[in-house]
């Protein structure tokens, strides 16, 4: 019978899990510190550990350093409420087998359960990271799949691998990338980034590779070059799609022998520097185009991250959009709490072509010019804050019916006798939203109306639709 202890302060939780894990087979002792929970631990010899992060006294990541310390053998996964990668990387860096959020998904929490214990032998080979202060405070996120991200970059942070990161514009390619360096043991050196796209290529080829003294026409003095620059540390080349093929080549170079040459000159140099690729294009199919080399696709996807687009992962619109608000009160002296519920409905149900970059963007403006505690939809562009589900022009549709109710009530003014100014009124803003999709914003420039006096005209339309 496995042995497992789970230490959390919180009594329901652990009384919980002990009753779960009794009926599936296994010895549950409790702790509610990490006091208790290491000496329970050491005590019974368990097989593994559950234990959340924050507790009186001692956290758990003390508790995790400590069996570390004293049982390596015994494999710990850290439960916690802190979605950012901060937290994962101090998990990962502690020699955690797994993380698992808050509030807990019990599925999950079995899935990591089942590979601890059937992995125990194996759990001297997990990969300890060093150096995560300082991570990039927008890599948060509560959605499985930056859970995965998260997971991906502290496993390869130790290793001096090439790393391809693909991605959306927007999605944080860049800061996957400086999150990496800042996990890594090159922590110390530098990070140099180079966007591929924004130099012509012979200023690209000078300033990656270097140049010596009248090179050519301009060339003063000798320049070292950004690889050089990079030392033992990373370089990162975005929107490496961009590469010429000449280019293409001479950082083929590089990645196969590590060897490159400056510009005008004759003597051969070494770079150590780790490299991260970035493209918010499909590289494969770009090679498949014959538009980027393959052998230069293989030598920079040694391990690849793929960022979702914040369409993708809606659940983490709420975490971020605090997380933001927090930053964004520090930068502008400002003292926003969070936005509104109905303005958080809105931001959930947009799409964010733009993705993080599109929110971060979103939210700066509204702050410059917003004013209380909460950010409200009033802050928000139309074409964001009012956005809805276009209504088909189809008499199925709720918002036509409700149209042609309301146009078939005229017929009762044939009589001559005229109709009330509020009627009228309303067929027409509803003939204006129909003519807009139900896009309120534009309607509202049609109208010449405030948003709150338009959904006032709705609310009074549907009561009427209703009354009929």
């Amino acid at each position: 019978m496995a042995q497992v202890l789970i230490a959390d302060d919180d009594v329901a939780i652990c009384k919980t899990l002990q009753m779960h894990y009794s009926r599936n087979g296994y010895q549950v002792y409790l702790a509610h510190n990490a006091e208790d929970g290491y000496r329970e631990a050491i005590a019974h010899d368990v097989d593994l550990v559950i234990t959340d992060v924050r507790m009186p006294g001692a956290d758990g990541f003390s508790l995790l350093a400590r069996i570390r310390d004293e049982r390596p053998a015994i494999p710990v996964i850290m439960m916690t409420a802190f979605h950012d990668l901060d937290t994962t990387v101090q998990a990962m860096q502690g020699g955690a087998v797994d993380y698992i959020l808050k509030p807990l998904d019990i599925q999950e929490l079995d899935s990591a359960v089942d590979r601890a214990i059937h992995q125990k032998s194996e759990m001297d080979s997990v990969v300890q990271l060093k150096g995560s202060d300082g991570a990039p405070q927008l890599l948060v996120g509560q959605s499985t799949a930056m859970k995965d991200v998260f997971k991906q970059v502290a496993m390869v942070a130790q290793n001096p691998v090439t790393v391809l990161i693909q991605g959306e514009s927007g999605t944080g390619k860049e800061l996957i990338a400086r999150a990496i360096h800042q996990a890594s043991p090159r922590q110390d050196m530098p990070f140099i980034a180079v966007n591929c796209g924004a130099l012509v290529e012979t200023l690209l080829e000078s300033e990656m590779f270097g140049h010596e003294k009248g090179a050519f026409t301009g060339a003063v003095s000798a320049n070292p070059g950004k690889i050089h620059a990079a030392k033992e540390g990373t370089l990162f080349l975005d929107e490496i799609t961009e590469l010429s093929p000449s280019m293409q080549s001479l950082f083929l170079r590089v990645l196969e022998s590590r060897e490159y040459i400056p510009v005008g000159g004759t003597e051969v140099k070494i770079s150590n520097a780790r490299f991260i690729a970035a493209s918010n294009v499909d590289l494969a199919a770009a090679v498949a185009a014959k538009k980027f080399r393959e052998d230069l696709f293989y030598r920079l996807n040694v391990m690849n991250i793929q960022l979702p687009p914040l369409r993708e992962r809606r659940e983490d619109i709420p975490v971020l959009v605090d997380h933001l608000i927090q930053r964004i009160n520090h930068d502008l002296r400002k003292n926003f709490l969070g936005v509104s519920a109905d303005a958080m409905e809105n931001l959930l149900r947009y799409d964010w072509p733009g993705n993080v970059r599109e929110l971060d963007n979103v939210l700066m403006k509204a702050a410059v010019m917003g004013n209380g505690d909460m950010l409200s939809c009033n802050h928000f562009p139309d074409e964001l804050c009012l956005t809805q589900e276009p209504a088909p022009k189809s008499s199925g549709n709720g918002h036509a019916r409700l149209y042609a109710s309301l146009v078939s009530d005229a017929g009762k003014f044939s009589d001559g006798q005229l109709p009330p100014l509020k009627d009228i009124a309303a067929q027409y803003i509803l003939q204006v939203l129909d003519h807009t999709g139900w896009h309120k914003g534009e309607a509202c420039k049609i109208l010449g109306i405030s948003r709150p006096k338009l959904e006032r005209h709705i609310k009074d339309a549907m009561e009427k639709e209703r009354k009929h």
